[in-house]
């Protein structure tokens, strides 16, 4: 492979990493539709998002890490993802009430199984670990986790403050000038 120091200036090799960049999902930067401020207000206060999720390692566990997902997604998928969750294929997504034979309820995400034991995350962080034999019933919601009424629970303007706090708090992947300059 040749040396591209000698073949193209530093501007160039810029303009050729960005394009790779973009070609791995990479989004330039986007103009944000709200206030991240404000939207970082709603995300650990009247929205809950951190109730599940965490940023930057603030908030909760139950959910997706959201430090990283505006980083490839444009202000309208974030949005959409707000006001429209996709709707889980799976169970492992819904929550589990698990009862024991000896009378304990927890409720929680199943995080792993296999056919004799189950882990279960609850709400509060803890993990169970249960022997099947000891569980009397497992049932499932029929819903995510996920909020379904943000689109009327929140205003427009409050979701596009979410939007932009999330894509304030995904780390840009800054393009570095050469020490080689033109």
């Amino acid at each position: 492979m040749p040396a591209f120091g000698t073949m193209f200036s530093a501007a160039q090799i810029r303009s050729v990493v960005q394009y790779l960049r973009f070609l791995q999902g990479a989004r330039g930067p986007a103009a944000m539709p709200g206030d991240p401020q404000a939207g970082k207000a709603l995300f650990f206060g009247k929205a809950g998002c951190s109730g599940c999720h965490m940023v930057q390692g603030e908030g909760g566990f139950i959910a997706e890490d959201l430090t990283d997902y505006a980083a490839t997604k444009s202000p309208a998928e974030i949005r959409a993802a707000i006001v429209s969750p996709a709707p889980d294929l799976t169970q492992r997504s819904h929550l589990a009430t698990v009862t024991t034979y000896s009378r304990v309820t927890i409720q929680g995400l199943v995080r792993n199984e296999d056919n004799f034991s189950l882990q279960l995350q609850a709400l509060d962080g803890s993990f169970h670990l249960l022997d099947k034999s000891d569980i009397r019933s497992i049932a499932y919601s029929a819903n995510s986790l996920m909020p379904s009424d943000y689109a009327t629970k929140l205003s427009s303007q409050e979701i596009d403050a979410i939007v932009s706090y999330l894509m304030s708090a995904a780390p840009a992947a800054p393009l570095t000038p050469s020490k080689h300059e033109d």
